[in-house]
């Protein structure tokens, strides 16, 4: 079960998953295009099952909780289960505390932080039945690690907040769902990634040049959920260390664009 799968990182993941033969569960907002968001639920679900998953497109906002319980119960009713939830979907705004309006505030915390927190909770019966089943559950959340160089959490705070917020939940999640043989994982790009909100708001065509594509996440987030869940749990990973610690350190195949100049480290990177 992915979130914010339309796109980007979630998109990758959900593709890279169908390759594998999982059943893919794709959430997402976006039903029809958009001038500057390329891509809808729809083309990403075509995508997917061309990859060959069989796939659940479905439309829910994930700041709606009905909607969120629904689309649990539809995959449940579909699949049978839930042996992993990726939380991808996000809102990335860096205005400054004293410009940025309480509306836009409220929707990072509610999209980035309280929607991973809720979807947890609502797979959690499920995944623990996948444990008892043996079938190595997990939880995957697209969040930093903690990074508390104030050059990094005062560069838009609002959007930090919510962020690391998620983040220290996957650490309490992980502790408390240990028993039950669920992992709880945290993963980031430790350069930028090429998709929309690079290209809208984090630096354009400059900054996807020294970007990767977003299947450096995907690779690894296979391994991430392919690893022991009573073992592998409670980390804050970067997709570089990942693919490093299964011996794959030749990158050169995810940059966007081949032979230019150094990549740009993502937000609460340092150098």
């Amino acid at each position: 079960m992915v979130t914010g799968a339309s796109r980007g990182i979630g998109r990758a993941i959900a593709i890279r998953f169908a390759a594998e033969g999982a059943n893919v569960a794709m959430i997402a907002r976006t039903q029809e295009p958009h001038p500057k968001l390329p891509g809808t639920i729809h083309t990403a679900a075509a995508d997917v099952a061309a990859a060959g998953g069989d796939v659940l497109p479905l439309v829910a906002d994930v700041r709606d909780d009905k909607a969120l319980t629904d689309a649990v119960e539809r995959v449940v009713e579909r699949f049978g289960g839930i042996d992993i939830l990726v939380n991808n979907a996000g809102s990335v705004d860096l205005t400054g505390a004293e410009q940025i309006g309480m509306q836009r505030y409220d929707h990072m915390q509610a999209v980035n932080l309280r929607a991973p927190f809720l979807l947890s909770k609502l797979a959690l019966p499920h995944l623990r039945t996948s444990a008892r089943a043996g079938r190595n559950p997990h939880i995957l959340t697209l969040s930093p690690p903690l990074n508390m160089n104030p050059e990094h959490v005062g560069n838009g705070v609002a959007y930090t907040v919510s962020k690391y917020g998620v983040s220290i939940a996957t650490v309490g999640l992980a502790h408390e769902f240990r028993s039950y043989g669920i992992g709880v994982n945290s993963l980031w790009p430790r350069t930028k990634i090429d998709t929309a909100a690079v290209r809208n708001l984090l630096g354009g065509e400059e900054a996807v040049a020294a970007s990767r594509n977003p299947f450096i996440c995907a690779d690894a987030a296979l391994l991430v959920v392919t690893s022991p869940a009573s073992t592998y749990t409670g980390r804050l990973l970067l997709d570089e260390d990942v693919l490093a610690s299964h011996g794959r350190t030749d990158l050169d195949r995810y940059r966007v664009v081949p032979g230019t100049g150094a990549l740009a480290n993502d937000l609460f990177i340092d150098a």
